[in-house]
């Protein structure tokens, strides 16, 4: 918003100097604007594609999830462990809010270490009960406020989310109720 705000003033001014007939000054800066307008409308094509990839609105959760790790573990050198076809099968709301889980799950972990190891598993052990899990091997989080965040999407969608936190790392568990598990 900010950087917008900025590109307003910076055609403004250029206004003004072209009715000063200042030209090349105008130019200089509408130069800048331009170069500003291209670098934010990366960010938030980048800001889009984080908050719902097309892989997750065209092939699924366990694409979306499968490429993110791709992308993400890659560049820091984590191997990562995905289980998580079953929750292809919930809904697009549900599906898009489990992926900003383990989405921020996952930059959390990146944050804290960068963990050697990242797992998500989604089970289905009790009948209607979906329980996904993460773990990672990074030290362990101190600022409450990055949990904070996933604890609330976990109950907008009527989850629980329980952490526990040891010396080789965390583990996230989230359980799901009254959702189709295939048994």
């Amino acid at each position: 918003m900010q950087s917008l705000a900025g590109v307003a003033l910076m055609l403004d001014a250029s206004l003004d100097l072209i009715g000063r007939g200042e030209l090349e000054q105008a130019r200089e800066i509408l130069d800048r604007a331009l170069s500003r307008t291209r670098t934010t409308v990366g960010e938030l094509r980048d800001l889009s594609f984080n908050l719902e990839p097309v892989a997750l609105r065209d092939h699924g959760f366990a694409a979306a999830v499968d490429a993110l790790a791709q992308s993400r573990c890659r560049e820091h050198g984590i191997e990562a462990s995905l289980d998580v076809v079953r929750i292809d099968a919930l809904g697009e709301q549900t599906q898009a809010a489990l992926y900003q889980i383990v989405r921020e799950a996952l930059e959390e972990a990146i944050r804290r270490g960068p963990p050697s190891r990242f797992e998500v598993t989604a089970t289905a052990d009790v009948p209607g009960t979906l329980r996904l899990v993460i773990r990672d091997d990074a030290p362990t989080e101190r600022r409450r406020r990055a949990l904070e965040v996933m604890g609330e999407r976990a109950r907008t969608l009527g989850a629980t989310l329980t952490l526990d936190h040891d010396v080789s790392g965390t583990t996230m568990s989230l359980e799901l109720r009254g959702q189709p598990t295939d048994d």
